[in-house]
């Protein structure tokens, strides 16, 4: 049986823990990167089915890894979804230019986070 594999890229601890968790339990194969250097290498060497991708980190944010993966031809058939505590419309439309194709609020209710992962790979 083929088991899904998740990256969630994430600059808080707090955020991936509480992820992996619950995803862990739903089956899937957990992967992190608390920054864009280390979810590209991830990405270039894993290539996971779905990427959780924080909007909001420093140093590489989400659309600048996003263009960094379209540059590099990484992981293409990858699933992008992005977490963002700010509705940044200008952000979002350019992430979805890139591949993004949705994303939840944060704070988000975890079991709706569960459901659009399930629809992302279904």
């Amino acid at each position: 049986m083929y088991v899904r594999k998740v990256l969630i890229v994430d600059d808080q601890y707090g955020i991936r823990v509480l992820l992996k968790e619950i995803l862990q339990k739903d089956g899937y194969k957990i992967m992190e990167a608390s920054n864009g250097i280390q979810a590209l290498d991830i990405l270039e060497k894993e290539e996971p089915d779905l990427m959780l991708l924080d909007m909001k980190i420093p140093g590489m944010d989400g659309v600048e890894i996003l263009q960094e993966r379209e540059n590099k031809q990484l992981s293409v058939h990858t699933k992008v979804m992005l977490m963002t505590a700010y509705g940044e419309l200008n952000m979002m439309n350019e992430a979805q230019k890139l591949g993004a194709s949705t994303y939840i609020s944060k704070p988000f209710d975890i079991d709706e986070v569960r459901n659009k992962i399930e629809n992302q790979l279904s």
